[in-house]
């Protein structure tokens, strides 16, 4: 009597011996000449079982180690609108796909909604240590019966929750790729590189949640999501959800002028920069433009007496004595609400620390330090932060009503996350958010506030100019069917 085809996992593949009868599964399957055996990439799995399904093939599976879980939530909330819209949209694309909901409307709640809908082992994948606790520490309280544990920070626990840092859960993907039936991929835009897509890619999770604000790339890569985890089968802007779940919002553009002494610096600094670009036939209107003239600027004096230029040029536009003085304003205008200030240097960020006496927060902020700062932020004993990067994304944020970008890139994602910095509703039922962009004429400012949320979208905008006075001190320097409940997925006898 011949033997059935046995299905193993072995480190982020699949094992098909002895080959099934039929064509079926041949389109998955690669033959290895060193154990003369087929082999398949896990993430081909769930296809995989399927044709053979359809083709009426009896196997033995013996790859997956996930099991079936019994959670019993202790929360009664009611999900909004847009949260259960969103649960639906993924349970009707056989519960795999993104879901694009912007800063602060309750991705992690959605989650939570995920698992309790998919009663499997879960790997919840996050980009950061922060972000790695406080997932643990809702997913903890929502699901008490159920052992949660972490990956990452010096943790190896081996959970039927576990939630990971997309570093350590690369890391270990060959392990971990046959344990989980679900897979949550939190700020998913991190997966398609290189290092961290085989988390995905060596699993063979079933069901597959990805959560961001803005799944869009600048490399382009955003469109490998659609193979790892599924395609975006729900998506909502702050604008939709404004007044509802999130606070009414309003984005105020405020644009100063360099004093005439910073405008000569600054040209003079542009044509230098532009003089080599010209010489070295590079154009700086894509990624690949910026990486040509980095690797150009390290091969000459030339190079870096430009780069030094660009610099120079940036720090002149971005720290203008003309942004210090709104801020000012600001800051004085709206000194009963809770400000956050956002720039795109952590010099400019100490700079207003020591000239405002803010605290800030930057990468190299210790950890105890930055807890602090912000829990005397949440308490009201602070009503001001000042910051670079590092709120952008994997900080839990006390609620503010007012943020002041005074400088920043023109990543799209950016521009949102700081914005939605300000978008909780917290207590307040009528709250009115406002942020403030302040962006320097005639300099590269410009273009770049552009690109962060487009030309399109500029009547949107209530636009401020201010004029500096006359003479300021110059600064220097395949899928399932909708059901309710996930298939069984039954080892064959």
């Amino acid at each position: 009597m011949p033997r059935s085809p046995k299905l193993k996992f072995d480190r982020g593949t699949l094992i098909l011996h002895p080959p099934p009868k039929g064509k079926a599964w041949l389109d998955y399957a690669t033959w290895d000449d060193r154990i003369e055996k087929f082999r398949i990439p896990a993430i081909h799995y769930r296809p995989l079982v399927e044709a053979l399904q359809a083709d009426d093939k009896k196997i033995v599976d013996e790859a997956r180690e996930f099991y079936d879980l019994e959670f019993k939530a202790i929360s009664n909330f009611e999900p909004y609108p847009h949260q259960a819209e969103a649960l639906q949209a993924w349970k009707q694309s056989g519960r795999q796909g993104v879901v694009v909901l912007p800063t602060a409307a309750g991705k992690t709640y959605l989650a939570q909604l995920a698992m309790e809908a998919t009663p499997r082992t879960t790997l919840i994948v996050v980009p950061t240590l922060d972000l790695m606790h406080q997932w643990y520490a809702q997913i903890e309280k929502a699901f008490p019966n159920i052992e949660v544990g972490l990956l990452g920070g010096g943790a190896r626990d081996r959970t039927p929750i576990l939630i990971a840092t997309y570093n350590s859960a690369a890391i270990h993907a060959e392990t971990l790729g046959n344990r989980y039936a679900l897979q949550i991929f939190d700020e998913c835009h991190h997966l398609p590189t290189d290092f961290f897509k085989v988390i995905a890619e060596y699993a063979i999770a079933p069901y597959r949640l990805g959560l961001t604000a803005t799944p869009e790339r600048s490399d382009g890569t955003h469109r490998h999501l659609d193979t790892l985890i599924g395609k975006i089968i729900y998506r909502k802007t702050p604008e939709e959800l404004s007044g509802g779940t999130l606070a009414d919002h309003k984005i105020v553009q405020m644009r100063v002028k360099l004093s005439d002494d910073e405008q000569a610096e600054y040209n003079s600094a542009i044509a230098t920069r532009n003089k080599f670009l010209r010489d070295s036939n590079i154009s700086l209107g894509s990624l690949q433009g910026w990486q040509l003239f980095i690797q150009a600027s390290a091969r000459s004096s030339q190079g870096r007496k430009a780069m030094l230029a660009h610099r120079q040029a940036k720090e002149i536009s971005q720290g203008t004595d003309a942004k210090l003085r709104v801020l000012t304003d600001l800051i004085t205008q709206h000194d009963t609400e809770r400000i956050l200030i956002f720039t795109n240097d952590n010099a400019t960020v100490y700079r207003i620390s020591q000239q405002f006496l803010i605290p800030a927060i930057t990468y190299q902020t210790a950890v105890k330090e930055r807890h602090n700062i912000l829990t005397s932020f949440k308490a009201g004993e602070y009503k001001t932060l000042v910051a670079s990067h590092v709120l952008n994304e994997g900080v839990d944020v006390p609620d503010a009503r007012i943020a002041i970008i005074l400088s920043g890139t023109g990543s799209t994602r950016e521009y949102i996350q700081r914005l939605g910095r300000v978008l909780r509703k917290g207590n307040s039922t009528n709250k009115q958010a406002i942020l403030y962009e302040v962006v320097t004429e005639n300099t590269s400012e410009e273009r770049t506030s552009e690109r962060r949320h487009g030309e399109q979208e500029s009547s949107k905008y209530r636009q401020l100019e201010l004029v500096p006075p006359a003479k300021p001190k110059p600064k220097k320097k395949q899928q399932f069917k909708a059901a309710e409940k996930p298939t069984e997925w039954n080892k064959d006898e």
